[in-house]
């Protein structure tokens, strides 16, 4: 097997990963009943007094990362692909569909600030509007898309493997106090950080074979 396969092998592995990581339990609390996977950590973590005023350091909506840097990687992913190809246009639907768990729900819209929901609204557009984008990206020079896709890659990968981290690791002390026993790690938590460092390896390995 070759560099290069093993490659592709490990960021088809780590994109699916990440998907799956999101329906998988990242707040862990067996005792008390008590278990939210990824999809639902945004929303639970609202209700957490310390998070109401202010005073935890990480943002709710970074709990809605990964189905956002899922799709944008999916997309950056295809971006050399032939525009006439079903396969192409299928995985960029895909794409749009992932981002789309990040979308606010309609009682957001209703019930909340903007600054609830905004942010959210603008990356799941910013993933549709990359969709369309690569239409005329692909007239670039082939060289210049396929190093800037892999460099957008390399940054989102870190992004999705800090950020949703980050927001856990910040939430979880008060998680703690509210439930009354220790909060531990999922494996929603840990695959997660896994699979998009993995992407990171493979798009740093990819570049560094352009350098």
């Amino acid at each position: 097997m070759g560099r290069d396969q093993l490659a592709n092998i490990v960021l088809k592995l780590g994109l699916t990963t990440i998907l799956l990581a999101y329906f998988l339990i990242w707040l862990p609390q067996p005792v008390v009943g008590l278990s939210f996977i990824g999809l639902e950590m945004g929303e639970w973590v609202k209700f957490i007094p310390a998070v109401q005023a202010g005073n935890v350091s990480a943002d709710r909506n970074l709990f809605y990362l990964p189905p956002i840097t899922l799709g944008l990687m999916l997309l950056l992913w295809s971006s050399n692909w032939p525009n006439r190809r079903w396969k192409t246009w299928a995985l960029r639907g895909l794409a749009i569909l992932v981002a789309l768990l990040a979308f606010p729900a309609v009682e957001s819209f209703l019930d909340e600030t903007a600054n609830e929901w905004l942010l959210r609204l603008i990356w799941v557009a910013s993933v549709v509007l990359l969709a369309f984008a690569l239409l005329i990206l692909t007239r670039l020079p082939e060289k210049l898309v396929w190093i800037g896709s892999w460099s957008l890659i390399a940054v989102l990968a870190f992004i999705g493997l800090l950020l949703p981290s980050w927001a856990y690791i910040a939430v979880r002390p008060f998680a703690a106090d509210i439930i009354g026993a220790v909060v531990g790690f999922g494996p929603g938590f840990w695959l997660n950080g896994v699979a998009h460092l993995s992407i990171l390896v493979v798009a740093i390995m990819k570049l560094r074979s352009e350098s």
